[in-house]
């Protein structure tokens, strides 16, 4: 509703694909079919602080971004460059299945973990840059992942109506719920744990938004 609307953020060029908040700085970045990644402060007269692309070279310092030829690079904010480039051990020749539909970082431990299109969830060392583990993890497309605030599980939304929820430290799933119809082949588009109750949420090609207790 307009009388809710602080504010419009004005810079990308392309659709905007998502978005992550930083409490620390109260700073937001955003990711864009343009090609780059913005950082913002959105109270500032020129909010757009910077802007990283491929090619620059669980820290609140640090980002971490995917692009669509399958590579995942962690950025120092504070100097704009690329810190780590983490890579899968097998890489494959065709893009997409290279692609790489979420990125999120563990609260607690050096670790990012990758949902992609050919169906696998891959988890990187931020220090080393290798991949630790890599598994197929559901039965069409990962398109979504959330790590719980504590750290313990890990949810993963596909385009297979499936939500699954695996516990981090032996890789196993340990629950599965049916959520959303296709539409046009698509299902599940994001899931998100909150950050103190024990409630999770997901949301659909099926135009509904679920809450599970």
């Amino acid at each position: 509703e307009p009388n809710v609307l602080a504010g419009t953020l004005i810079a990308h060029t392309d659709a905007v694909w998502g978005l992550a908040y930083s409490g620390v700085k109260n700073h937001l970045l955003s990711c864009s079919a343009d090609g780059t990644i913005r950082l913002w402060n959105p109270p500032e007269k020129m909010p757009c602080i910077c802007t990283y692309n491929g090619e620059k070279g669980c820290d609140p310092a640090h980002m971490v971004a995917s692009f669509n030829t399958g590579s995942t690079v962690i950025y120092d904010l504070e100097t704009s460059q690329s810190v780590v480039m983490l890579s899968s051990q097998i890489e494959s020749s065709v893009q997409s299945n290279n692609h790489i539909n979420k990125v999120v970082s563990h609260p607690t431990l050096p670790v990012t973990i990758t949902a992609h299109e050919d169906r696998h969830i891959k988890f990187f060392d931020n220090k080393t840059g290798k991949m630790i583990h890599s598994m197929v993890a559901h039965l069409d497309a990962v398109t979504s992942l959330a790590v719980d605030p504590n750290g313990i599980y890990l949810m993963s939304g596909s385009h297979d109506c499936s939500i699954r929820l695996w516990n981090l430290d032996s890789k196993t799933c340990v629950q599965e719920i049916t959520a959303h119809r296709k539409k046009l082949d698509e299902s599940i588009y994001d899931v998100a744990f909150h950050p103190s109750k024990a409630y999770i949420a997901s949301a659909g090609a099926d135009a509904l938004a679920k809450v599970f207790v």
